[in-house]
């Protein structure tokens, strides 16, 4: 089995409202959109005195997702969804925190019930965007369960690696990738249940949509400790096979607040729509914890492929006020025409993954009147470092250290992790 590295959560947190606090606003060059940061005021005060602290007890889905619920019954919190999906072909899913936490224990109890999962059981997932994705990453916060995404790229012999190394009890995916998972279930021992996102029954797997209809959302959820483990992420493999990176309930959980709050800059009234695949780490930054932290609704779009046109058409027919992609993303939407777009709720944007050429943002910047806020991280952290909404961004530089960590840069290539110093040998001329 492969080493698990897990993030030693470096935050704490005193109580759920203090995640979502007000700052003063400060105006961005006067040739750019005017458009003022609603959390982040002064980078040195905010990095002094910025401090989490971590309960004994922490999940997520109780302790914010619900506490969200209670807020939105109580009229304290906007009438945005707290998700809201589309295909792309008129078909449109909005679900309230109330309507996300009764289908989220729906699930739990599958998970609890007929796959017999017990807290600590692994559970991978590999969906493309739909809302069964989301429904999965919090039902297995409320059993307790680990879960572990995959891409939906992954080949017949990618699913039995992850498979075997991971000693997953379960296999939640769609008709497309099933055969493939079919084809090698016989070579994994602790592969005990399969579930099937589809509209067809298939031999050998329970079908989720017709097992959410019949399933009761009478559902406790566990109490874990905030240093369980929640959930494992396969890294991308591009040095060597890829590797299990371990994630606590409290290290994305709660260390995620970092970015909902100061990079994304996300409150209760916004909508996020991040582009990520849903197999990555990413997407659990920017599509799952960060805006629910802030009490932000996600978007989503199936979106089986990258599509310039229907990127526009999204941004300008919907109240989508963060984007999120990567430079990739950026450089081929720039390359298209955008003069008969206009975006009129979007204020903020930012991208992750790679470095991002200036020239791609000066040129997004003259089109939309809008920067990209670049942001680095890996798959075992946070947010590390950041341009912040507010502040003036050096061109070819990904910015400041997040409020989370001190950030050296080493001349040495070896990385060392001790107290909360994290000392990364990064290439000089890419990043700063």
């Amino acid at each position: 089995m492969l080493p698990l590295v897990t993030m030693e959560t470096l935050l704490r947190a005193k109580c759920f409202w203090r995640l979502a606090i007000p700052g003063s606003v400060r105006e961005l060059h006067k040739d750019y959109r005017i458009v003022p940061p609603q959390n982040f005021s002064n980078y040195e005060s905010i990095k002094q005195e910025f401090k989490l602290e971590t309960p004994e007890y922490f999940n997520f889905a109780k302790d914010i997702l619900d506490q969200w619920t209670n807020m939105e019954k109580a009229g304290k919190r906007p009438s945005n969804p707290a998700f809201w999906w589309i295909n792309g072909n008129g078909e449109e899913v909005r679900w309230s925190f109330e309507e996300l936490g009764s289908l989220s224990r729906k699930f739990a109890n599958i998970l609890t019930e007929a796959c017999a999962l017990k807290r600590g059981d692994r559970v991978i997932v590999i969906l493309p965007r739909i809302p069964e994705w989301w429904l999965a990453n919090v039902a297995c916060l409320r059993t307790g369960t680990v879960l572990i995404p995959g891409t939906t790229q992954l080949t017949q012999r990618d699913i039995l690696y992850r498979l075997q190394s991971s000693k997953a009890k379960c296999i939640i995916t769609d008709e497309v990738l099933a055969p493939a998972v079919d084809a090698v279930a016989s070579k994994c021992e602790n592969l005990h249940s399969k579930l099937i996102v589809s509209q067809k029954p298939k031999d050998g797997w329970g079908n989720l949509k017709e097992m959410m209809k019949q399933a009761s959302d009478n559902h406790t959820c566990v109490k874990t400790k905030h240093d369980e483990m929640m959930a494992i992420y396969f890294t991308s493999g591009t040095s060597g096979t890829p590797k299990m990176t371990g994630h606590t309930h409290s290290s994305f959980g709660l260390g995620l607040s970092v970015n909902g709050r100061f990079w994304l800059d996300l409150t209760p009234s916004d909508v996020i729509w991040n582009t990520s695949d849903t197999g990555w780490a990413k997407s659990a930054w920017s599509s799952v914890f960060s805006p629910w932290i802030q009490g932000a609704c996600v978007f989503a779009h199936y979106l089986p492929r990258f599509d310039p046109t229907s990127i526009f058409q999204t941004l300008s027919e919907f109240p989508i006020t963060v984007f999120c992609s990567a430079p990739t993303a950026y450089r081929m939407l720039i390359q298209n025409d955008m003069t008969s777009y206009k975006f009129k709720s979007l204020k903020h944007c930012v991208s992750a993954g790679e470095p991002i050429n200036p020239e791609v943002t000066e040129q997004w910047r003259n089109r939309t009147g809008l920067d990209i806020y670049e942001g680095y991280g890996q798959t075992e952290t946070v947010l590390i470092c950041g341009n912040f909404k507010g502040m003036k961004i050096k061109s070819g530089s990904m910015g400041k250290p997040s409020p989370a960590f001190d950030v050296k840069v080493c001349t040495s290539p070896s990385r060392r992790i001790f107290n909360n110093l994290i000392c990364y040998h990064l290439p000089l001329h890419s990043f700063w």
